[in-house]
């Protein structure tokens, strides 16, 4: 992970916001398991998952707040990646509307999510912003290494959710402002602050009002 190249390289220092949330998903990774007398096999499961969908949830929020650096977000979205099996495992939005992300073949929906391979990622990641946040020491001046942006075409629908109410959701389907398109296959292209679409009519959407999230994590991976 290049995170770790600039970490030994001594060329990334965290600005505040990024140790922010460095500090908030180290929270999620590092937490126990809870405590509980007599626990039968299936709720001890259950308690691993729901960790691992913790970690994911926090990790997309700060990944969308749109407040860390290039690099910080380039590192949350692989975070995310990683665990987005965990989406809604074990516990799925309530909402019909709730965000999917990825594609699931159908045979595959009811199979669960292999915990094992999931948890043995938290002790890497832990440590590896553990020394980040440690960067952010006082009277330390931040300093952001480089990062590549990216292009990627995506043959699909992208779809923008709010969530107006407590277990409440609402999407909308995004759609081209000069042709009506909505289907693509749309040219995205990021510089991880912004992600742009580009429509096959040579349209180009800057302002699509789409969350960071509803972009990177549903295109294929490359």
């Amino acid at each position: 992970m290049r995170a770790r190249q600039f970490l030994a390289a001594g060329e990334w220092r965290l600005s505040s916001a990024d140790a922010e949330a460095a500090r908030a998903v180290l929270a999620r990774l590092t937490a126990p398991l809870p405590t509980r007398r007599g626990t039968a096999a299936r709720i001890r499961a259950t308690d691993r998952d729901r960790r691992l969908q913790r970690i994911l949830r926090t990790t997309v929020h700060h990944l969308d707040a749109g407040a860390v650096s290039p690099p910080a977000a380039a590192l949350l979205a692989a975070v995310a990646r990683a665990l987005l099996p965990w989406h809604a495992v074990p516990n799925p939005p309530l909402a019909a509307a709730a965000p999917r992300y990825g594609t699931v073949p159908e045979a595959m929906e009811r199979a669960a999510p292999p915990t094992e391979a999931g948890e043995a990622l938290l002790p890497g990641l832990a440590a590896l912003l553990t020394a980040l946040a440690a960067t952010n020491a006082p009277g330390a001046v931040p300093l952001t290494p480089p990062v590549e942006p990216w292009q990627a075409r995506y043959m699909g629908r992208f779809r923008h959710y709010t969530r107006p109410a407590s277990d409440v959701w609402a999407a909308e389907t995004v759609g081209c402002p000069e042709c009506g398109g909505k289907d693509g296959p749309w040219a995205v292209t990021c510089d991880w602050h912004r992600a742009t679409l580009g429509c096959p009519c040579g349209a180009v959407m800057r302002e699509h009002g789409l969350a960071f999230s509803e972009v990177w994590l549903v295109l294929p991976e490359t």
